[in-house]
């Protein structure tokens, strides 16, 4: 079938203007997603108005995208309020639960702006869109991989506290914000298809077959290295003649396991969909049309990041009842002075840390967080 014929207004001389002068011509993003699509504008006009009220499925991503929301809002507001948790892993978990929160508020605004309002966009606001999403989930998965750096170089270092670690933590966190905005925005920059329609994708209607490929690759290099970090910290600590190592070593194990289990769970449909929609047709590849449910799938795993990282400590339990009950006492008008009561220590975090702060030897220096 010929595709050009299909989506007619695609062949017009508008195609030979500067790529830049495109991002506000409203008339672009129909045309490009009737030749991604394979369809003529009437069908998909006609195929966006019956996505004019929510899906099941879109309400069901909504609710899944109001929980990540709260649930790591709970995490910022424990960690900024409570003294105790003022270290670098806390940080980095922190960092973490933020860009979950942001991949939540961001996958919500894409729901709300997409179906027929998608065909109201200019490209310009379409990139946005689309790369607010790519920056915050980058940022979730560039967080893991920051926190796997820390957890190696701290466990293999005699100095763990001082300007050294701190200066490490803005540097790492920092890095992975600069990168994940360089990562989400190159398609704003110019790396897209517009006046290249051979090259657009089937799923991203103006992004570049290519840099979906890039994405992915670089998605998959992030996993690896989280891997092979996980695998050498726990082959140092099991190589460790020190007390308990052999439970600390099991323990971080399992710790590793699920957390590489989870992200692999929720991200590899999503990654098999995006490999697809770089090397295939959505003629010869129907699946591409439900790229909505991996991508929604995906979501799920900035969900269970604070689970795995935060509820595996007692302390940050405990720090998660106050807040919820200072905001219960707060409401019934009765006074907060319990709200205030600095919170003791239960769990290893902090008999670790005390433990070790002045050995010299690295091992399991920083041995209090699990991950």
């Amino acid at each position: 079938m010929n595709l050009c014929r299909k989506a007619a207004v695609l062949c017009h001389p508008v195609t030979m203007k500067n790529k830049y002068s495109q991002y506000y011509n409203h008339s672009l993003i129909p045309s490009y997603y009737a030749f991604a699509k394979n369809m003529t504008i009437s069908e998909l006009e006609k195929r966006s108005q019956d996505k004019k009220v929510l899906t099941h499925l879109n309400i069901a991503i909504v609710v899944l995208c109001t929980i990540i929301i709260l649930e790591n809002l709970l995490v910022l507001i424990a960690v900024c309020r409570n003294k105790k948790f003022h270290s670098a892993m806390f940080f980095f978990i922190g960092n973490l639960a933020f860009s979950d929160l942001l991949a939540g508020s961001a996958y919500i605004a894409n729901i709300f702006l997409s179906g027929s309002k998608t065909f109201e966009l200019v490209p310009v606001q379409w990139f946005i869109r689309e790369g607010t999403a790519f920056i915050a989930l980058a940022a979730s998965v560039l967080s893991l991989l920051a926190i796997a750096i820390e957890r190696y170089i701290a466990i293999t270092k005699v100095k763990v506290y001082g300007s050294t670690k701190t200066c490490r933590m803005f540097l790492l966190i920092g890095a992975c914000w600069v990168t994940s905005i360089l990562l989400g925005g190159l398609p704003i920059i110019g790396w897209n298809c517009i006046n290249n329609l051979p090259d657009c994708s089937a799923v991203l209607p103006l992004y570049s077959k290519k840099y979906i490929l890039f994405v992915v690759t670089i998605f998959s290099l992030i996993l690896l290295s989280i891997l092979i970090l996980y695998v050498r910290i726990y082959l140092i600590v099991r190589s460790s003649h020190q007390e308990a190592t052999n439970s600390q070593a099991y323990a971080l194990l399992k710790t590793v396991t699920i957390v590489l289990g989870v992200f692999i769970m929720c991200w590899l449909p999503a990654f098999t969909i995006l490999l697809l929609d770089s090397s295939c047709r959505i003629q010869l590849c129907p699946i591409l049309s439900k790229a909505d449910i991996f991508f929604g799938f995906a979501t799920l795993n900035s969900a269970l990041n604070p689970v795995i990282y935060t509820l595996r400590s007692k302390d940050m339990r405990k720090e998660f009842l106050r807040v919820l009950c200072c905001w219960g006492v707060l409401h019934s008008g009765r006074p907060a002075d319990r709200c205030l009561v600095p919170l003791k220590s239960s769990s290893s975090l902090e008999h670790c840390t005390n433990k070790h702060e002045h050995q010299t030897t690295p091992i399991m220096q920083d041995c209090t967080t699990c991950v």
